[in-house]
C-alpha cells in the first residue's frame, strides 16, 4: 500500500510522519507542495505537523492553496484516505475537507506535553486498531488547537459518530474535548495530537503505532 507525505515550507514533522508510515509497512513517497499531482496509485495522503508558511494569515490557510492542494482534494473526493496531524488538521479544515476550525488555545499559550486521549470511535480505518473508550497517551505541541464548530455541526459530528479522539483533561479549550474528527465518509481524519511521535519504544511510547498499522491492514483487506 502506498502513502504520500506532503511537505510545505515550515513543515517540521514530515519526516516523522513518513517514518511512522514506513515502520508500519507502507511504501512512502515524499511530495513537495508545489507538485500538482500525487504519485500514481497512492492510497493515503499524510499532511504533517509544523508551521506551514509560518502560520501567516490563519494556520494552514496558505498551505491549503498550494498546487498540491487541488490534488489532495481530488484524492479525497474519489474516496482516497487522508490523515492530517496538527498543522495538517488545520490545513484540512482550510481545504474544507473537515468541518470546524482550529482557534488559538484558550489560555493563549503554546502547549507541548504528553497528553491523555480517549478513543471516541473504533469505527474507522484509522481507529480500528483501538477499542472504543480506550485510553492512550500521545504528544501534543500546538498554539492553535482549540477546535471550534457551531452547535449544529457539533451535534452532527456526535450524532454520526465522527469524533475520533477526545482529550482527557482539555489542554486548549476545544469544544466537547475534541482532539480529532472524521469526514462524512470516514476516510479523512484530522487530529491535533501527534501519533507519529509514539510509534517506537525509543520515543517513550507506542500508542500511535496502531493507527498506522490498522490503516494498512484495513486498506489491504478492502
Amino acid at each position: 500500500m502506498k502513502a504520500a507525505v506532503v511537505t510545505f515550507p515550515g513543515s517540521n514533522c514530515d519526516r516523522d510522519l513518513a517514518v511512522a508510515f514506513e515502520k508500519a509497512g507502507w511504501d512512502v513517497t515524499r511530495v513537495w507542495h508545489k507538485d500538482s499531482t500525487l504519485p500514481e496509485g497512492v492510497d493515503v495522503v499524510g499532511i504533517p505537523g509544523g508551521f506551514s508558511f509560518g502560520d501567516y494569515l490563519r494556520c494552514g490557510a496558505i498551505a491549503a492553496q498550494s498546487p498540491i492542494g487541488a490534488a489532495v482534494k481530488a484524492h479525497a473526493a474519489r474516496g482516497g484516505y487522508v490523515l492530517g496531524v496538527c498543522n495538517g488538521f488545520q490545513v484540512l479544515t482550510e481545504m474544507q475537507l473537515l468541518p470546524g476550525a482550529l482557534m488559538r488555545n484558550a489560555r493563549l499559550k503554546f502547549v507541548c506535553r504528553m497528553q491523555g486521549l480517549r478513543v471516541a470511535t473504533a469505527d474507522s480505518a484509522f481507529t480500528a486498531g483501538y477499542a472504543k473508550g480506550q485510553a492512550i497517551t500521545v504528544p501534543i505541541a500546538h498554539h492553535d488547537g482549540n477546535y471550534t464548530i457551531d452547535a449544529e455541526g457539533l451535534a452532527r459530528l456526535q450524532g454520526e459518530d465522527r469524533v475520533a479522539f477526545t482529550y482527557d483533561g482539555n489542554p486548549n479549550g476545544s469544544m466537547a474535548d475534541i482532539a480529532g474528527v472524521l469526514s462524512e465518509n470516514r476516510r479523512v481524519l484530522g487530529m491535533m495530537p501527534h501519533p507519529e511521535r509514539v510509534v517506537d519504544p525509543v520515543q517513550g511510547g507506542t500508542d500511535g503505532a496502531a493507527l498506522f498499522t490498522a490503516l494498512l491492514g484495513g486498506l489491504t483487506l478492502a
